[in-house]
């Protein structure tokens, strides 16, 4: 019995010798800067002058009385909205059409997948050239059909859904990827049984398929949503912004504060922001889940 006693103490010990590499990880890469990002937000720093002045809530009060802030939010949701019903409606529907083996279906698949292991940076520079207004290839192809194309890069009303198109394009791969694993684990005896009865592919789609699959279109939307309050690099390279602040987003306003004005405060403040509505709208999707996400008991 000391034996056992001894053993069954040890086990706590192991548990946690085994998560330590992980949990280091994530106090040293995760939670002490979200910490030192609010220290720093109750703060006046200005990099340049490297003055550190505690102003308490200051910068917050700063941050909703400024025109700005209000506008970055409004396209950071324009965004949002845009991007997350496309891309679920295409990547499942790419699922659908590439799940099946046929032949040619790996080209397929490594075409739509290829752009998620592109260097962000990379892949907004090739869709700039490709949208340019004289030159692009868009534009090109337009005129041969004596269609004058827009100028995509420069237009205040463009500018946010074209970001959106290349966002959506390079993430294609990776959310197909997921639903076609989703999709080969429908048990077979579901559709069998359902063509028994007369549904057609479109209701085994709807009655079967979206159910079964609600995990993981669960997880696409919040990794989705995530990555769309977080661009940067596909507006820094498209828009720089632009035209004017028309395409500002959250982290690209947190750029501009933190490494072009070196107002390190202020920039920690609209972070913090940002963190926050994060995992509200985690938190909400994670309440919600349980209305519609299918779970076999």
């Amino acid at each position: 019995m000391r034996s056992k006693s001894k053993l069954y103490g040890k086990d706590p010990l192991w548990g946690y010798t085994f998560i330590s590499p992980m949990l280091i990880g994530f106090i040293v890469i995760s939670l002490l800067p979200i910490i030192a990002t609010f220290i720093i937000s109750l703060t006046d720093w200005a990099l340049l002058n490297n003055k550190v002045e505690f102003i308490g809530f200051e910068n917050y009060k700063k941050l909703f009385n400024d025109p700005l802030f209000y506008k970055v939010t409004k396209n950071t949701i324009l965004f949002t909205v845009l991007l997350i019903p496309s891309n679920l409606v295409l990547c499942l529907g790419l699922a659908s059409l590439l799940k099946r083996n046929f032949k040619g279906v790996g080209f397929f698949r490594t075409a739509v997948f290829t752009p998620v292991i592109t260097t962000v940076v990379v892949w907004g520079i090739l869709w700039k050239y490709i949208f340019q207004t004289d030159n692009g290839l868009v534009n090109t192809l337009l005129s041969m059909i004596d269609i004058k194309g827009p100028q995509w890069l420069y237009n205040a009303k463009l500018a946010i859904p074209v970001a959106v198109f290349v966002t959506l394009v390079k993430g294609l791969g990776l959310n197909m990827v997921i639903f076609i694993g989703a999709m080969k684990d429908v048990p077979d005896m579901y559709y069998e049984a359902s063509e028994i009865d007369g549904a057609s592919k479109l209701r085994q789609f709807f009655s079967i398929t979206l159910p079964s699959i609600a995990p993981s279109i669960f997880l696409v939307t919040i990794i989705t949503i995530i990555g769309s309050l977080k661009v940067f690099a596909q507006i820094d390279t498209l828009t720089e912004g632009g035209p004017g602040t028309s395409s500002f987003v959250f982290v690209y306003y947190i750029y501009q504060q933190a490494f072009k004005y070196y107002n390190f405060g202020y920039a920690s403040s609209i972070s913090a922001i940002l963190f926050a509505i994060i995992v509200v709208l985690t938190l909400i999707q994670w309440k919600m889940r349980k209305r519609w996400v299918y779970h076999e008991n």
